[in-house]
């Protein structure tokens, strides 16, 4: 199955964004997330931390609603999804 999956400011910086992948049956989004972002050291490691776990601050969107990066362990992707990382958004 198709997935889009983007990547936002300093994560695009270090692994690009619109990147289309061909998901198995049965990927969940922080597997997803991993293989893609386990291409570059140094954005794998923006994202995860020493355990393989989301850091706190990473936002996980998947096709325009948030999910918690608690639960995107078991949250599967499906064909046509977009999935979006952004880190911490500041702003004033």
């Amino acid at each position: 199955m198709t997935v889009r999956i983007r990547f936002f400011a300093r994560f695009r910086e270090l692994l690009g964004t619109d990147i289309v992948v061909d998901a198995k049956e049965g990927t969940v989004l922080s597997g997803l997330v991993k293989d893609v972002a386990g291409k570059n050291k140094e954005g794998y490691d923006a994202i995860f931390d020493e355990k393989g776990i989301f850091r706190e601050f990473v936002i996980i969107m998947q096709n325009g609603k948030r999910v918690e990066t608690a639960a995107a362990g078991t949250t599967r992707v499906a064909e046509g999804d977009e999935i979006a990382v952004f880190p911490p958004v500041a702003g004033g």
